[in-house]
């Protein structure tokens, strides 16, 4: 067996360092390749971690149909103490690298070559969303939002890295055929769809700024943005039911479902602001969802 792919990952745990080194197109044998062993049974609850995930997203789209979390656009006071955006970014998304990694090198699976594969997928959404994204923001000098939106945030990636870890090493069950498999081709395609048209809309975002000083807010233009008001919504959403259908795991599944509790609220939020603030707003544009919603 032989691994296709160039990832280096650097964890510690325990006071231990692990290096991860899964080298291109080598001729090493994936039996000689040694990774830290660390043990986790959490077989008793791991189900229960998964059944309150399901209830968060109950949770979360009752709390965001009603409140609209105060950053970006919608920042407003009394939510207490604040800290820099791009840091707070940074911080808050952090645990959706390291923590996975950490999470994933229990799994009794985590040498096999479609856990591998998966973990390579899933760090290529946040290595953009936790390293690039907040270094391309513009506009954010001396701009905050609340430390509680970032702990919430920081939170739930933690319990998200536990679930889609544990469960691609340890849980579930892909041999090698499963690259084959429908549920893998179109998921994956599924999934890239989604993460080049979120780049692409966030691009197209940022684009709206000038510079670190500019502040002010324009109509996006071009893109999906031409059909709906929150693009970039729309295709992480994508982005996230291929990776359901990929892994064909209740723990993605429940990523999704939240994904939409999340975002779905927000994206009303925003498209009745844009409404609000530019009379000339194009009342044909949708909220979310390219004429459907």
């Amino acid at each position: 067996m032989r691994l296709q792919y160039c990832t280096c990952i650097w964890c510690t745990y325990r006071g231990y360092s692990a290096y991860y080194i899964f080298q291109a197109s080598s001729q090493l044998p994936v039996e000689s390749i040694t990774m830290p062993t660390f043990e986790i049974h959490d077989e008793a609850w791991y189900p229960w971690v998964l059944g309150g995930y399901f209830a968060l997203v109950i949770v979360t789209y009752l709390a965001c149909a009603r409140i609209t979390a105060p950053y970006g656009r919608h920042w407003a006071r009394g939510w207490g103490p604040t800290a820099s955006v791009r840091e707070s970014w940074i911080v808050m998304e952090s645990p959706a690298l390291w923590a996975t990694v950490l999470f994933y090198s229990m799994g009794e699976q985590k040498l096999g070559r479609v856990p591998l594969i998966f973990l390579r997928l899933y760090q290529v959404h946040y290595f953009n969303r936790v390293l690039i994204y907040p270094l391309r923001m513009k506009g954010i000098r001396g701009k905050s939002m609340p430390l509680l939106v970032a702990l919430c945030a920081f939170g739930f990636n933690i319990l998200n890295s536990y679930a889609q870890g544990r469960w691609i090493s340890n849980y579930g069950e892909y041999p090698d055929s499963w690259l084959t498999s429908p549920k893998f081709i179109i998921g994956v395609t599924i999934f890239f769809i989604g993460f080049i048209g979120n780049f692409w809309s966030d691009s197209i975002l940022l684009s709206l700024r000038t510079d670190e000083d500019d502040r002010s807010y324009r109509i996006p233009q071009g893109g999906l943005f031409r059909l709906v008001s929150n693009a970039n919504y729309f295709f992480e959403m994508v982005e996230w039911l291929g990776w359901a259908i990929m892994t064909w795991s209740p723990a993605a599944l429940a990523f999704f479902l939240y994904t939409m509790a999340n975002l779905v609220p927000r994206a009303k939020s925003n498209h009745y602001w844009y409404l609000k603030k530019f009379p000339d707003y194009p009342k044909e544009r949708r909220i979310l969802v390219p004429y459907l919603y």
